[in-house]
């Protein structure tokens, strides 16, 4: 069996894809969406939580299509470009959610204390998003795989908002730091949590508050982890845009620097650097990360 694709951990074969092209014709009335839901049956595919891989089949099926392998159904439905979003913010037009702007200033101590929630598949998850989207400079993406978005109140006001998914398979520094072969690598990625955003609100100016709630977060992430899918996190990993922030707040909150990012990105196919590089920081979150991420405790 020749192998056609290998895409986050599975490897799919000329067999699958002749399998895959089978149930496609067998539902023709089924959406990508539902496609992928069936195909995570077929296969058995799923989260430790039990819940269906189907966001990652979505995007396995979609690389197998570019490449010629398998012909999918028309797109049904096309999600609002988030570029156009963010254009129509930067052009001053309202968030889609509004709040109370008023400033947040002073000390710590006189902010009282703070609320860490869990919003994600909760009625606050839609603030969140709005948030993330108006006031952070890369927007709002959804994360892929395993995820968790947190917001932090101040009394009944956010202050703050942390958004954590699963972690870039391949990251040199941070591969190197943990000494882990490819193969332990595969097996225990899932131990990682990647922080793909993190924000204070612009109007909340409170020294020292960006390392604390950092703190606050990363202590809470392993039990949120395996409330939602089954099973902890270990280690905690981000990048910071060197040319726009010096990561000070991660630092503070003891995040270790490992090294830089080639600025070639996930996606890679030119092997020429095509974005900015990147700090990798890396925060562990046990005492014995090490020896769990390397599969010997």
């Amino acid at each position: 069996m020749e192998i056609l694709l290998r895409y986050r951990g599975r490897v799919v074969t000329t067999t699958d894809a002749h399998f895959i092209r089978a149930l496609i014709a067998a539902h023709p009335e089924q959406s990508r969406r539902a496609l992928s839901a069936t195909l995570c049956q077929a296969w058995d595919w799923r989260q430790e939580n039990g819940a269906l891989r189907a966001m990652v089949c979505r995007g396995l099926m979609l690389a197998l299509a570019r490449e010629g392998h398998i012909t999918l159904p028309p797109v049904r439905r096309q999600p609002p470009n988030p570029l156009g979003v963010r254009a129509r913010l930067a052009r001053g037009a309202p968030a889609p959610l509004a709040i109370d702007t008023t400033p947040l200033t002073g000390s710590l101590r006189a902010l009282g204390a703070l609320t860490l929630v869990s919003v994600r598949r909760t009625p606050a998850e839609a603030l969140f998003k709005s948030l993330m989207e108006a006031h952070h400079y890369l927007g709002y993406a959804q994360p892929v795989g395993e995820h968790v978005k947190c917001m932090v109140y101040a009394g009944t006001r956010p202050v703050a908002l942390g958004a954590w998914s699963s972690a870039p398979r391949h990251l040199g520094p941070r591969d190197r730091f943990l000494g882990w072969s490819p193969a332990v690598r595969r097996q225990n990625i899932a131990g990682i949590a990647y922080n793909t955003r993190f924000l204070i609100l612009p109007w909340v100016q409170v020294p020292h508050l960006a390392s604390h709630v950092l703190s606050r977060m990363t202590r809470a992430l392993p039990q949120a982890w395996q409330e939602a899918y089954g099973h902890p996190v270990y280690w905690a990993e981000t990048f910071v845009d060197t040319t726009r922030y010096r990561g000070t707040c991660y630092r503070a909150a003891n995040w270790q620097v490992l090294g830089q990012t080639q600025g070639r990105g996930k996606d890679d196919q030119t092997h020429q650097a095509n974005r900015s590089v990147k700090d990798v920081l890396g925060l562990p979150l046990t005492r014995d990360y090490r020896a769990r991420l390397l599969g010997v405790a």
